[in-house]
């Protein structure tokens, strides 16, 4: 039986997400912004934790763990074990693991933070990006550098286009108006911007997305895409040049 994915709203625009196996009981949370809106997703479910991953350090995305971890195991990154709540295993990119029963895979997708870390489970197509890439954007840049950032997107766009992106938080809507600056005359982002915005008047989340819309709106995993290139007045620059140029505007926005 396939794993089953919920999306959990917190804090004013986080989302923390339960992944659960129906056939052995077991359950990951991704992320724990705050434990009230988590419990009661667990509650109704009756589902219990058996693993909670975390993405980063930055305070919205670790600050539930304690009421919530009990006797889960937590798993984050070994580059960012110094300033993450105290792990039960640190991984790093490449790594394999078993989570729910299905094997996982570790990314180092630095930028937003450095040590940040992603985790893709194949079998179910689905990749936890957190504040990397997001839902027609990535995060700020507040530590890792343009070029480690261009390098993490480019890993997870290499990822099969079916793939479900859940990412941390609903900023999706701003995301659409700002790429729509860099490219006005995109359809597909015309056409998404348009659902994104009938998604948000109706208070429904935007995420997860898929990866193959991604490829085709979001402006930073097109920084080396001609039509976007042409766009900024960069068509011959390299495309982490494009990517800091985007980022740049977007930061500005």
């Amino acid at each position: 039986m396939p794993l089953t994915l919920l999306t959990i709203p917190c804090l004013e625009d986080n989302y923390a997400f339960l992944l659960h196996n129906p056939d052995t009981g077991e359950t990951l949370l991704v992320d724990a912004p705050e434990p009230a809106p988590i419990q009661a997703t667990l509650d109704v479910q009756g589902w219990t934790l058996t693993d909670i991953l975390l993405t980063h350090h930055h305070w919205d995305h670790v600050d539930g763990l304690d009421p919530l971890r009990a006797d889960t195991r937590v798993i984050g990154a070994s580059a960012d074990a110094h300033r993450l709540p105290p792990l039960d295993l640190a991984v790093a990119e490449g790594d394999r693991l078993t989570i729910c029963g299905e094997e996982a895979e570790v990314f180092d997708v630095s930028g937003h933070t450095v040590g940040h870390i992603a985790v893709y489970f194949p079998k179910s197509g689905i990749v936890f990006t957190a504040d990397s890439l997001m839902a027609l954007g990535c995060g700020r840049l507040f530590e890792g550098t343009p070029a480690q950032m261009w390098d993490s997107l480019q890993k997870l766009r290499a990822l099969p286009d079916d793939t479900r992106v859940c990412s941390g938080h609903e900023y999706t809507q701003t995301n659409a108006r700002f790429a729509l600056t860099i490219e006005p005359n995109n359809p597909d982002l015309i056409s998404r911007s348009d659902a994104v915005a009938a998604a948000r008047s109706k208070g429904e989340a935007t995420v997860p997305s898929t990866l193959a819309l991604e490829k085709q709106t979001n402006p930073f995993l097109r920084a080396d895409v001609p039509a976007l290139k042409k766009a900024v007045g960069m068509p011959d620059a390299p495309p982490a040049e494009v990517f800091a140029h985007v980022r740049k505007k977007r930061d500005a926005f």
